[in-house]
């Protein structure tokens, strides 16, 4: 019988993605393994190395958001705010303008390697496809149809991440928020 694990592996990819914030896509597994607080040969022993790891998080990523985003949402009564509180999930986690920037610089790493750009194909479909579900559900009537919908709302939330990287006035949870809600309050009124 093997020894029993001090730490678990979502703790580990949880450590990989403040090590991102922190150090941007030059991370490394001495710096995910600092910290986790565990030894180097802990991480590549599980994962087997940086790209193992990487591919593990997005994996374990597409896996979870579309749960988060349905949990948050069904909080909610009102379903532009179950869609704002849905499409928030997408930037758990980035909250400060230097951790947004490693984020994103590694997204651009991410989308440059054929596996991991598969595993954001996957990730991107999942968030969608939530949105998709909760904006047809919304019935808002001057909204386009929900897969077009869910695209705009998702690209909204992406976008103002960056922006908010480039210029960041506030807290970027409460622009993404006035953001998504302008659209989606315009969208609830009736075009007639």
């Amino acid at each position: 019988m093997g020894r029993p694990r001090k730490i678990s592996d979502d703790e580990l990819m949880a450590a990989c993605g403040r090590a991102i914030g922190a150090y941007g896509p030059g991370v490394t597994l001495a710096q995910v393994a600092a910290e986790a607080g565990v030894a180097v040969g802990t991480v590549s022993g599980r994962f087997g190395s940086k790209h193992g790891l990487m591919l593990a998080m997005m994996t374990a990523a597409a896996d979870g958001v579309a749960d988060r985003m349905r949990a948050v949402a069904d909080r909610h009564t009102d379903p532009v705010a179950a869609v704002v509180a849905a499409a928030l999930v997408t930037a758990e986690g980035i909250d400060d303008p230097a951790t947004t920037t490693n984020h994103l610089a590694q997204l651009g790493v991410d989308m440059s390697d054929p596996a991991l750009r598969e595993g954001l194909a996957v990730l991107r479909t999942r968030v969608r496809d939530v949105l998709r579900s909760l904006l047809a559900a919304a019935g808002l009537p001057g909204a386009p149809p929900p897969g077009r919908a869910a695209r705009i709302v998702a690209g909204l939330a992406h976008g103002s991440q960056m922006d908010w990287a480039l210029a960041p006035n506030g807290r970027l949870k409460d622009r993404l928020r006035a953001d998504l809600r302008a659209v989606l309050e315009g969208w609830r009124q009736d075009r007639a």
